[in-house]
C-alpha cells in the first residue's frame, strides 16, 4: 500500500517530498490525512514520530561512531609513515636519503611545500611521497673537519685518529660559513650533510694570535742568540734572491735551550715582532704575525692518537694562515715532553708515535718561505735525533744566564724612566744593584756542587741569575714602594720638624738616604721613607728572591738541580744547597 501511495499521493497522485527517513516522511503524510477529531490516533501517530526521530538521532551518533572507530582502526593498521632527510631538488623532483639509501620523490600537490631546505625532516608515505616539511634536525653526531673542498665538501673524521673519514656536503646553512680544519660539524641522521657549525676550541687555547710590541732592545743580553737568530731566520726571510743564488734554502726550524727563567720564550716571542716589522718593509705592506705559543705537557694526552691529531692540526692551521700571507710562527715550549727520544723496547711508548708525525709535518712545511718552528727546552738531551737532525730542527741555540753586563741592562729594562724612584738615578741604581747581586759573601752563598774529581765548587746568586728572577725582584720592590705611598695617604698633615701629626704612626718622613749596596739592607717600615722606588727596595727583594723563589729545588735532589744549573751533569758527584735560615735577613717578614 505504502509502494501504491507513494506512485500516487491520496490528493492529487504526486509523490511526497523526501526527506531522508521514510518511516518519518510517511508519517508526517499520515498525519496530514488522518482525521483530527480521532484523538486517540493522532496520540499514537504524535508519539511514533517522536520515537521515530529519538531512533533516527540514535542512528547518527552510531553512524558517526562507527566512522570514528573506522578511521582509528585504519590508522592502527596502516603502515607508518617514514621520517627522511630531505637533500634537494632538481626538475620537480625531490632526493630524500632514509639511513643508507637515497630515493627520487614526489611532492604531496595538498601539502604547503615549496620552501623546504635542504637537511629537513620529512614526512613520507608507503610511495615515499613528501607528505609534510617537519623541520630541521635538533640532533646528531658531532665530528671533526679533517681536510675542506671549494666545492662546498667537507672530509670528516669517522674516529678520534682520523685514521678513516668520508665526504660530506655542506647544509643550507652552512653553504658560506667558513669552516676550518679542525672544527667540528654536526651531521645529520643519514650522515650526508654537515648541518651545524661548531669553531674548534682546543686548539686555539694553545696560541696567541697577537704578539705586543716587542723590540730587540728589550731583550737584555743574549745578543749572541739574537744574531744567530737574524743570521738564520731573519736574512733569508729578507733576502731570498741572495739565498737561491747560492742555491741556499732557508732553516725552517730552530731549538732554543738553557736554564728555565732566561729568556727563551721572550726571545721567540721578539723574533715574531720583529721579523713581522721588517718582513712588511720588505713586502711594502703590513703583514700580520701568527704567533702560536704551544705548551708541550698541554697536548700531552694519554688516548692513543689524541697528541698526533693535535700536532696534525696545529700544523695545518699554520699551513692555513702562512697561505693567507701571515708570518706564522710555531712555538713549542716544553717540547721535550711530547718529542722524547722514541723507546726501543716492547712497551708503548707515546713519542714513538708523535715523533714521527712531528717529523713529517716538518717535511711538509719545505714549500712554505713564511712559516718558521721554534722549540724550546730545558733537557735538550731528551729530545730525539730525529727532530733535532738538519733540515727539521737545523740550528740550536743556547740561550745562557745573564752575566754582569747583561743583568744591569735587564734591571734597567725593567726600572725604566717612568717608574718613580728616589736617593739616586735609574742608571745607578740599577748598577749598583747589579754589584749587591754580584758581590762574592757568605750571604750570597747558595749552592755548593761536588765534582767527582774530589773537587769542590761553591755557586753564589750571581752564578743562578736569571731574567725572570731580576723582573720579579724589580716587581717585588715596586710592591714596597707602593705599600709605602698608600700608607703615606692615610698620615695627618706634617709638623716642622717633619714629625706626623699623627701620634705613635710613624718616625721622621725621608730619612732614609743612599747606602751601600754592600751593607745590610731591612725592608723599610711600612709608611715609613719616600715615596718611590729605593736601592734598600731593591736590594731587599733580591734578597726575598733567593730565600724563596719556587725555580729553586727545596730539597738536595741532584736530579732537580741539575736542570738549573749550566754545568757537564757528567761532572758531579752529588749537590747541597746552602739554607742557614738563622742568618735569612727577612726571616718572619712578609716579602
Amino acid at each position: 500500500m505504502a509502494e501504491n501511495w507513494s506512485k500516487e499521493g491520496p490528493d492529487e497522485g504526486g509523490t511526497p517530498p523526501s526527506y531522508g527517513n521514510e518511516a518519518l516522511e510517511l508519517l508526517e503524510e499520515l498525519l496530514k490525512i488522518a482525521p483530527r477529531d480521532n484523538q486517540r490516533l493522532m496520540t499514537y501517530l504524535t508519539h511514533l514520530k517522536r520515537q521515530l526521530q529519538m531512533d533516527g538521532e540514535d542512528r547518527e551518533k552510531a553512524r558517526q561512531a562507527l566512522a570514528e572507530f573506522e578511521e582509528a582502526y585504519e590508522k592502527l593498521t596502516s603502515p607508518a609513515n617514514r621520517i627522511c632527510t630531505y637533500l634537494g631538488d632538481k626538475e620537480d623532483l625531490a632526493y630524500i636519503a632514509s639511513g643508507d639509501t637515497e630515493f627520487i620523490a614526489n611532492l604531496d600537490p595538498k601539502g604547503e611545500l615549496d620552501n623546504i631546505k635542504p637537511g629537513a625532516k620529512v614526512r613520507v608515505n608507503d610511495a615515499y611521497t613528501i607528505l609534510e616539511d617537519l623541520g630541521a634536525h635538533l640532533g646528531g653526531q658531532v665530528v671533526k673537519v679533517s681536510e675542506v673542498y671549494d666545492d662546498s665538501r667537507l672530509r670528516v673524521s669517522m674516529d678520534a685518529q682520523g685514521t678513516s673519514g668520508r665526504v660530506v656536503q655542506r647544509g643550507h646553512a652552512l653553504k658560506k660559513k667558513k669552516i676550518v680544519v679542525g672544527d667540528e660539524v654536526r651531521m645529520d641522521p643519514t650522515f650526508r650533510l654537515a648541518l651545524e657549525h661548531y669553531p674548534h676550541e682546543e686548539v686555539r687555547d694553545y696560541y696567541l694570535e697577537e704578539v705586543p710590541e716587542l723590540p730587540w732592545s728589550k731583550v737584555g743580553g743574549q745578543e749572541d742568540a739574537i744574531r744567530l737568530i737574524k743570521d738564520t731566520i731573519e736574512y733569508p726571510l729578507l733576502h731570498p734572491e741572495i739565498y737561491k743564488k747560492f742555491d741556499k734554502k732557508p732553516i725552517k726550524g730552530i731549538l732554543l735551550f738553557g736554564p728555565p727563567g732566561c729568556g727563551k720564550t721572550l726571545i721567540g716571542k721578539a723574533t715574531a715582532y720583529n721579523l713581522t716589522q721588517e718582513y712588511s718593509k720588505l713586502k711594502g705592506s703590513q703583514v700580520e704575525e701568527y704567533f702560536m705559543y704551544i705548551s708541550g705537557p698541554k697536548i700531552l694526552n694519554m688516548w692513543l692518537g689524541e697528541t698526533e691529531r693535535m700536532v696534525r692540526e696545529i700544523f695545518t692551521i699554520a699551513r692555513e694562515k702562512a697561505k693567507e700571507g701571515r708570518l706564522v710562527f710555531i712555538f713549542i715550549d716544553e717540547c721535550e715532553s711530547i718529542l722524547r727520544t722514541r723507546s726501543s723496547g716492547r712497551w708503548l711508548n707515546i713519542s714513538n708515535t708523535v715523533v714521527p708525525q712531528f717529523c713529517a709535518e716538518m717535511d711538509g712545511l719545505v714549500a712554505l718561505e713564511n712559516v718558521v718552528v721554534m722549540l724550546t727546552s730545558n733537557r735538550p738531551d731528551y729530545i730525539d735525533p730525529a727532530v733535532l737532525r738538519p733540515e727539521r730542527i737545523d740550528r740550536k741555540v743556547k740561550i745562557g744566564r745573564p752575566d754582569k753586563a747583561a743583568s744591569r741592562d735587564i734591571l734597567r729594562i725593567y726600572l725604566h724612566d717612568n717608574i718613580p724612584v728616589t736617593t739616586m738615578a735609574h742608571d745607578e741604581m740599577a748598577e749598583q744593584a747589579t754589584e749587591f747581586l754580584w758581590r762574592k759573601a757568605p750571604e750570597t752563598q747558595f749552592l755548593t756542587v761536588y765534582l767527582r774529581n774530589g773537587g769542590r765548587e761553591v755557586l753564589h746568586w750571581s752564578d743562578l741569575v736569571s731574567g725572570a728572577l731580576l723582573k720579579s725582584a724589580v716587581d717585588r720592590a715596586k710592591d714596597y714602594a707602593i705599600r709605602r705611598a698608600i700608607d703615606a695617604t692615610n698620615i695627618g698633615p706634617i709638623g716642622p720638624t717633619g714629625q706626623s701629626h699623627k701620634e705613635g704612626r710613624i718616625g721622621r718622613i725621608g730619612r732614609i738616604g743612599p747606602i751601600s749596596p754592600m751593607g745590610p739592607a731591612q725592608e723599610p717600615p711600612a709608611g715609613d721613607g719616600p715615596i718611590g722606588v729605593t736601592l734598600e727596595d731593591l736590594t731587599n727583594a733580591i734578597r726575598a728572591e733567593y730565600a724563596e723563589n719556587e725555580i729553586f729545588p727545596k730539597t738536595d735532589s741532584q736530579e732537580d738541580w741539575l736542570k738549573l744549573l749550566d754545568t757537564n751533569a757528567e761532572d758531579v758527584a752529588s749537590v747541597k744547597s746552602i739554607r742557614d735560615s738563622g742568618k735569612d735577613p727577612l726571616r718572619g717578614q712578609i716579602v
